[in-house]
């Protein structure tokens, strides 16, 4: 599961970030009909989302998570601020599984 949990965490933060910027580029677009940075900011969100998901079905996977708790922490990638708890709270709960793990063995 370690080998999946990094990737996850970096990709939340990053994903976490160009969201806010995407938010920014929103209103520069629509309040100041400028479209120019959500034409860029735009479809490089959407792409590293994309990676996002696929991160998350992986460690989702390793992790044996139920499809609710999954789709649920996917989610998290499209609301801004979101990602970054989901993603403290993913690990908190991925480390403390690795815990019990190897306390039982």
């Amino acid at each position: 599961m370690e080998s999946a949990l990094k990737p996850f965490r970096v990709l939340a933060y990053v994903v976490g970030v160009m969201l806010l910027v995407l938010c920014v580029a929103m209103v520069i677009r629509y309040g100041f009909d400028n479209p120019a940075m959500s034409k860029v900011v735009a479809p490089i969100h959407g792409g590293l989302y994309m990676i996002y998901l696929v991160t998350v079905m992986n460690l989702g996977m390793k992790a044996r998570w139920s499809w609710p708790y999954m789709l649920g922490v996917m989610v998290g990638g499209t609301v801004p601020f979101l990602s970054f708890y989901v993603e403290r709270k993913v690990t908190q709960r991925v480390l403390g599984a690795q815990e019990a793990a190897t306390a039982e063995a």
